[in-house]
């Protein structure tokens, strides 16, 4: 049977070709690139990276197929911890795929019983009894000691970590998930997320960092992060706060234009967000706030709420739809508002909401960490963001914001949020893009760089003695420093002299001159290469400030290398790389040997992450 074929056929026949293009696209380069040549006798880790909500089940299913096409006899399917996500995962594997004996978490008898004889996919939610459950069924059936396993793990980059890692132990769900994976004679364990800061941080010495990345790009009509945050301007969409002066009645308003719109128009359904702090007084004061100005609309239906309405109105621009004339939108927001039809639901800990109660109607839905992995917004075009957080992190933010997604009307679309957040925001968009530019040049050691005071991720699941970061701002040089050869360097900055106090360069350059510099682990010069190509993946011609200085007559450890004119002056270049290139006369230590240093300052504000995988301490 070919997998990958027929189950691309049903994805064609429900009508949507492009998508069906999409999936085979992404399989056809997986297959090729990383499974077609396994060896079937070795334990391999990779990333599957796409954005969030992007359609990434579709391409997981994809590879799968390609795999069983390519003889892979079983699969393990992961999900977050989630009782009804676990079971929609499990319906739609056997609604989509054709041919595979399909086990929910209590089927190892049918799992047992088929004996592989078609490929067997297990869909597991990550609870550490449910894994250590069906650790102890591939054990016992023996049927793992001579197969491959193939193992999926979606949102990898949330639960399945190691987070006791600097408490010199291991967790429940990472220990069983490593007792499943090298249990089999051999395996490939594919991580999928669209967050993959706190992958990319994981050691190779873990086994958790990918060994491959594939980003597959998002479909037509996707709404992402460059179009609420696109570099160097504002979206038309934002709304910021601090010039909105009654937010919760704009929100409300801004929802019932564009719920009249959609319903005069035959849609279905359409939802506002609300997404404050994590604490349940704060939702339940944004539910009464809510009621209270729907209670307004209705209180002044027909004049004051009517002219605001006319104002939303003429903000809408619908690229789905012909717009409907106003007197069609206000009869069915009027009819929304006497109706009590516009529900108001707060999803938290303390209340559950089902899905299937904002999948049609008019909707606003407040809620905190309930709004992350997992959940989606169907026809989502109103979001108000208040949640702030005094140690922001990057892959949770991202997570949380539902805004992205297919369904959703560009011209209809309008954000309420902060300037602050929304800069946050932007700096987390622009990461994102350098790490997709950076995996499809093919970069082997993937850099992440973010605002001093945004982290990348918790710090719980980070090698506190392996991960370290270079702050921009701050000026590194070697205490140690070699050339491999002095005379490659005298001739790189031969046309380089002092009647230029500085030079603009490209940073390739600056990459030619530090293949000719070797350190001691103080200055890790491989990671400085590394972070000069992050900022070439962003932009192929970026330049730097270049300052070289010749017959210095500087001491070895004397705790400083630049001159306070040469200090001061590559501090005025605060958004630039500045590498200042010293070459000392060897007369006060450096072995008495005329020696070039480098001293590199980095741009302001930023702070890159690297890994160290060696057992030497790292700096900071």
């Amino acid at each position: 049977m070919q997998y990958l074929k027929t189950y691309l056929k049903t994805i064609t026949d429900r009508g949507n070709p492009k998508l069906a293009e999409s999936i085979s696209k992404t399989a056809e380069a997986v297959g090729s690139q990383h499974l077609k040549n396994f060896s079937f006798c070795s334990h391999e880790i990779g990333l599957l990276f796409g954005n969030v909500q992007s359609g990434k089940t579709g391409q997981m299913f994809g590879i799968m197929c390609k795999a069983a096409d390519l003889g892979f006899p079983a699969f393990v399917l992961l999900t977050t911890d989630n009782v009804v996500l676990q079971q929609q995962t499990l319906d739609r594997v056997k609604a989509d795929l054709t041919g595979f004996c399909v086990c929910g978490e209590n089927d190892s008898g049918l799992f047992i019983q088929n004996s592989l004889m078609e490929p067997a996919i297990i869909v597991l939610k990550k609870n550490y009894r449910v894994l250590r459950l069906w650790a102890n069924v591939f054990a016992s059936t023996g049927f793992m000691k001579g197969n491959p396993l193939f193992i999926i793990d979606d949102e990898a980059d949330a639960a399945s970590l190691n987070t006791l890692v600097n408490k010199g132990r291991q967790s429940s769900i990472n220990k069983y998930l490593d007792s499943i994976k090298n249990g089999a004679s051999s395996s490939i364990y594919l991580q999928v997320t669209g967050t993959p800061q706190a992958i990319f941080l994981q050691t190779m010495a873990s086994g958790w960092h990918p060994y491959f990345t594939h980003y597959f790009e998002p479909g037509d009509g996707y709404l992402g992060g460059d179009f609420f945050f696109p570099k160097n301007k504002t979206a038309d969409c934002i709304a910021f706060l601090e010039k909105t002066t009654r937010p919760e009645r704009s929100v409300a308003i801004h929802h019932l234009a564009v719920s009249g719109q959609i319903l005069a128009s035959g849609g279905k359904v359409c939802n506002c967000l609300i997404h404050p702090s994590v604490r349940q007084a704060v939702h339940g004061r944004y539910e009464k706030a809510m009621q209270g100005e729907l209670s307004w609309c209705l209180n002044h239906i027909d004049d004051e709420f009517r002219t605001e309405l006319h104002n939303a109105y003429d903000e809408l621009h619908p690229e789905k739809s012909s717009k409907a004339d106003f007197e069609a939108i206000f009869a069915a927001a009027k009819n929304l508002l006497e109706s009590h039809a516009v529900k108001v639901l707060v999803m938290n800990g303390k209340h559950d909401v089902d899905s299937s109660e904002y999948s049609s109607g008019s909707n606003i839905v407040i809620g905190g960490n309930t709004l992350g992995r997992g959940v989606t917004f169907p026809a989502l075009h109103t979001i108000y963001y208040t949640r702030t957080s005094k140690k922001p992190q990057a892959d949770t933010m991202w997570q949380h914001s539902r805004m992205f997604g297919y369904d959703r009307d560009p011209g209809m679309m309008k954000v309420y949020i902060d300037e602050p957040l929304y800069k946050l925001f932007s700096d987390i968009n622009a990461t994102n893009n350098s790490i997709i530019a950076q995996v499809e040049r093919g970069t082997e050691n993937i850099k992440i760089y973010y605002p001093d005071g945004l982290n990348p991720t918790r710090g719980a699941v980070l090698d506190n003695k392996k991960v370290f970061t270079i702050s921009g701002g701050t000026n590194y040089y070697p205490f140690n420093p070699g050339n491999n050869t002095i005379e490659d360097l005298d001739k790189l900055l031969a046309s380089f002299d002092e009647k230029e106090p500085s030079y603009q360069v490209s940073l390739r350059l600056m990459k030619e001159i530090f293949s000719r510099i070797t350190s001691d682990d103080d200055f890790d010069v491989s990671s400085f290469v590394s972070v000069l190509d992050t900022m070439l993946a962003d932009k192929p011609s970026a330049q730097g400030i270049l300052i070289v200085r010749r017959n210095r007559d500087v001491a070895k450890g004397t705790g400083a290398l630049l001159s306070p004119n040469d200090w001061s002056l590559g501090g005025s270049f605060t958004d630039r790389v500045v590498l200042t290139m010293y070459k000392v006369t060897g007369r006060k230590g450096w072995d008495g040997k005329e020696l070039w240093i480098p001293n590199i300052k980095l741009p302001s504000n930023i702070v890159y992450y690297d890994v160290k995988d060696s057992d030497e301490e790292s700096f900071d």
